[in-house]
């Protein structure tokens, strides 16, 4: 009797591993691993994008004064390698992707217990804009349009159509303005740390942990030096009523090795870049999502 009763717990014990093994999976688990998807993919191809900036930045910053230290230049980076016009096409599917799960956090809410917050909402909001204008420029640059990816030729011919609108100036204005207080605010985040909070930092060692905090420091202070400055000539733009006056990531790097600093200025915001990149990269395995 004792035996029968093993075998018929034992059978009901496979029978519930058997059910759970094909349980499928609800439509709520199926969009929230697609999400995840969508965002380690997105976060993998700005680290790629950011590193290959930083590594242009540097040669400029060594006296290689032909390439452009930008999203375009970047995008030409990877249409030279083997399999190059794929390589592009997918920088531009993960951009997509990232638009996406901003998108999701701006409708749904973030991982996090204030990710449901209206601010946090209006952020991926934000974010899901900027990042969905980025994917625009990157697939219209694999379709064909080489000129999309430049910055430069963008910011300022934004600028212009900008300015010619009514109250264009005071658009303009706000615009740089409100770059300019993101780039500090990315900066402050950085060097607060804020980031650690995303972090499965149960997953990672100590040491891996203390590599991916100090790449988030040092990248995120150098991108936020970027947009400050990007802001401030946007901001220039708006009061000289000059759209040649605002620049894009190529320009604004190029400024910085005309202080009085010099190159060494620029080579330090361009490690910083790189390390960025790396640092995204990084998040893309270890971020929650």
């Amino acid at each position: 009797m004792c035996d029968n009763q093993e075998e018929t717990v034992n059978a009901s014990s496979i029978a519930r591993g058997l059910g759970s093994a094909t349980r499928t999976r609800t439509p709520h688990e199926a969009g929230g691993r697609a999400i995840e998807g969508a965002a380690r993919w997105g976060l993998a191809t700005r680290g790629v994008l950011y590193l290959l900036i930083g590594v242009l930045a540097l040669r400029i910053a060594f006296g290689e004064r032909g390439e452009q230290a930008d999203r375009g230049g970047a995008l030409q980076v990877l249409a030279q390698q083997p399999f190059g016009a794929a390589l592009v096409w997918a920088a531009g599917v993960g951009l997509v992707c990232m638009a996406l799960w901003r998108l999701s956090e701006a409708v749904f809410g973030a991982a996090g217990p204030d990710g449901r917050t209206a601010r946090k909402r209006l952020a991926g909001a934000a974010r899901a804009v900027f990042y969905g204008v980025v994917a625009y420029s990157v697939l219209s640059f694999a379709a064909g349009e080489k000129d999309s990816g430049s910055s430069d030729r963008q910011s300022q011919d934004v600028t212009a159509r900008v300015l010619d609108l009514p109250y264009g100036r005071w658009l303009v204005a706000i615009g740089g303005t409100a770059v300019a207080v993101a780039g500090v605010w990315i900066a402050v985040r950085a060097l607060r740390r804020g980031f650690r909070k995303h972090l499965k930092t149960g997953a990672m060692s100590p040491r891996t942990r203390r590599t991916v905090e100090a790449l988030g420091v040092c990248g995120g202070v150098a991108r936020g030096a970027v947009f400050t400055v990007a802001g401030g000539f946007a901001l220039s733009a708006a009061l000289r009523y000059d759209p040649d006056k605002a620049k894009g990531i190529d320009d604004t790097l190029r400024t910085f090795a005309g202080t009085a600093a010099g190159p060494w200025l620029l080579v330090a915001v361009a490690l910083g870049l790189a390390l960025f990149g790396v640092f995204s990269v990084a998040m893309a395995r270890w971020r929650r999502v």
